[in-house]
This record gives C-alpha cells, structure tokens and sequence, in this order.
C-alpha cells in the first residue's frame, strides 16, 4: 500500500536522528560519518524551499498544460466532456505522480506531491462537470452533489496514506466540511456531524498509532492526530467554525442566533474542556503536535470567550492575553528548570535541539535575517579539557552549549 520500502523510510528517518545528534554535539564528525555510510538509500529528497519552488511550478505546468488542451481542442464543447476529459487528467496527473516515486524515486520533492495534489482537484473538478453539470455546486440537502467532496476526502486520505504527505489528511478533513450541508439543513446537526467524522478519525489513529510508536509512521501520525484534534474543536466553536466560515463564502451567512440555547451553552461548555484533554493527551504522550494544538485550542478559547458571552471587547484585551502568555511561559521555563538537570518528568526548558534549530535558522533566513553565506569558522585544536570550540552558534569560538 506504501509507495516507499519500510527500510527506505526508516533510513531516512535514522538520517534525521543522525542529524539532530550531530547538531547537539552528541556525535564526533567521524562518528557521524560512519554511521551516515550506514543509512545510505536511493530516495531523492531536497531542500524546503527548493520543494515549495518546485511544488509551485509543478502546479502550474499542470495547470497550464489543462487550460492549453481545452483552449485547443475543447473550446465549443459541452460542460459533461469538458468534466470526462478533466478526469482523464485527474487519472494521467495521479499515474505521473506515481512514476514520479517509482522510478525517479522522489520523495518531498515537490514535483510528486503537486502531481498528487492536482490529482485531487481535477477529480473533483471533473465529478462535477460530467455528472452534475445541470447544477451550480452549491451544498444544499437534495441529490447526490455530496459524492464530489466525498471522492476528494476518500482521495486526499489514500494520497496521504500512499505517500505520507501529511498535508493530504488536512485536505480530507476540509472536503469533510462540506458533507453535512448535502445531507441536512440543520446549522447544528452539521456541527455534530462534522465534529463525529472527525471524532472517529481521532480514534481510528489513536487505535492504530501505538503499533508504530517507534517507528517512522509515528510522526504522520502525531500529525494527523494533532489536526483532528484541532479539527474537532474549531466543529464545536461556534464562533470559529469552517462551517459557519464556508457558509459565509456561499452568501450563507450564519449567525449564532441560529442555534438553540443549550446546544450553544453546551459547545461554550466543550471549548472550556477541551484544552485541558488535549494538552493532558499529548503531556502523556510527550507528542508536541498535540501538545502545540493543546495550547492552540487553549488560546482561542480565551480569544472567543468574550464572544460567546456577547461582553464588550476592549482594545486592550490583546495586550492583557500577550501578558498573561508570557507569564505562562516565564512560570513554566522557571517552574522546569527548577528539576533536577532542569529536567522535570521528561521535559526541559534547556536549549532548542538541532533540528529545531535548523527550521529556526531556515526561516530566518527566508526572511532575510541570516547572511546566505555564513562565515564558519574553522574548528580550533586544543587540549582534551579546554571546552570551547566549533562555533557553531556564535563568535569567539564559543559552542552551542556554552
């Protein structure tokens, strides 16, 4: 079912790790260049930005490529062909996609998962063309418009369990959205029907994650479980909701009016309960995806409050939530250093690992913060107990963990 070998996978995986151990001074060069050699596989990644680069332009040579063959051929033709031929494109774009793993053996290289991604919404595109081409697609309870998004959620689940592209189980919760507006009128039961989905995938993936604990599925599936969890409550928000939001785009706009009070007081009861399962789950866990949504969930919670009890928002209450965050954080960076090691039940407010120092120094540099061409300065001999050396995050030889 997987389109990469577990021990590819894994290899990168171990990769990674090498990395990260290598960054926190855990490894000598030579002991990372040894275990490096014993890592080696033939998938051919690249970096992120040359992945979004390539992701773009993949998108629109697809793009270009569709318009180009309609402008051409079709131009005069019927809404039904146009929709067959655009799923014909669908199926030449998922087959590239394919070749694209298996014999160029790309992986997160951008050209793989735009093909994946146009796929998916010429699909959807050509469904509602060839089949449903008498109605403008517009979710109302009547028919069978709802088979549309329900084709991209199946596809966008199979892409991301096909090529672990996590942002593909993104896509299906968002096609997930539309369902409930085919099915029912009811401002409420759309609601709870989007927040049951979401709520048997939670539980499909807590079911099945633990398998893969110490695997290389482990982190698709902290991911997946972090976004239907964060799925879940923006479905019980009322003042949140994708699905009040979607209405919105179509002309529909919903207010909370619309619902009955204790189905209201009952979702303003939820958003206050939520948090705290969250953030206990991924402590647990030691997940920080889910510990991350945790603390999302939470800080939208307070943001919406007054909302929900329809209280007069003030122009400071902004900055009053920015003091109370950083009192949070002061307290619990003094609350784990305060632990033996500054190490309290597994967590540690010490410096950021490799990895994470890695994304934080790609992103300063996407925004121009970092030089492009850092000067590293060369390693330094010195006797065995001399602690200095490396400078590898700042001047005058001083290392990472100085």
């Amino acid at each position: 079912m997987r389109a990469y070998t577990a021990s590819s996978e894994e290899a990168l995986r171990a990769r990674d790790l090498l990395k990260d151990w290598a960054g926190e001074g855990f490894l000598t060069e030579a002991q990372y260049q040894r275990m490096e050699q014993e890592t080696v596989c033939d998938l051919r990644r690249t970096n992120i930005f040359l992945r979004l680069l390539l992701f773009l332009f993949t998108l629109i040579i697809v793009g270009a490529a569709v318009a180009l063959f309609f402008v051409l051929f079709l131009s005069q033709t019927a809404t039904q062909t146009n929709g067959i031929f655009l799923l014909f494109f669908a199926a030449i774009s998922y087959l590239s996609a394919e070749l694209a793993v298996s014999q160029a053996r790309l992986y997160r290289y951008g050209i793989e998962e735009a093909l994946a991604a146009c796929s998916v919404g010429l699909l959807c595109a050509g469904m509602q063309g060839a089949f449903f081409s008498g109605h403008p697609y517009s979710p109302a309870p009547d028919g069978a418009g709802f088979l549309v998004p329900a084709a991209g959620a199946i596809v966008s689940l199979w892409i991301w369990r096909r090529f672990g592209i996590s942002y593909a189980s993104l896509a299906a919760m968002i096609f997930v959205v539309w369902l409930p507006g085919f099915w029912t009128a009811s401002h409420s039961a759309q609601h709870v029907i989007v927040a049951a989905f979401y709520a048997v995938g939670l539980f499909t993936v807590a079911a099945v994650r633990p398998r893969h604990r110490l695997t290389y599925l482990n982190n698709e599936y902290a991911i997946a479980e972090a976004l239907l969890w964060l799925g879940i409550y923006l479905a019980i928000n009322l003042q949140l909701s994708p699905v009040n939001l979607f209405g919105q785009w179509w002309g529909n706009r919903r207010t909370t009016s619309e619902f009955s009070r204790p189905f209201y007081w009952l979702t303003w009861v939820l958003i206050w309960c939520l948090p705290p399962l969250v953030l206990g789950r991924g402590l647990r866990r030691k997940d920080r995806f889910v510990i991350g949504v945790g603390a999302i969930v939470a800080i939208l919670t307070l943001v919406t409050n007054k909302a929900y009890l329809g209280w007069q928002r003030h122009t400071w209450d902004p900055m009053l939530l920015g003091a109370l965050l950083i009192g949070v954080a002061l307290f619990l960076r003094r609350w784990l250093a305060g632990g033996l090691g500054e190490i309290r039940h597994g967590f540690t407010a010490q410096r950021l690992s490799g990895r994470d120092k890695h994304w934080m120094n790609a992103g300063a540099a996407a925004f121009g913060l970092l030089s492009p061409h850092p000067i590293t300065p060369s390693p330094q001999t010195g006797s065995p107990d001399v602690h200095f050396g490396g400078g590898d995050s700042g001047g005058g030889g001083a290392s990472s963990d100085y």
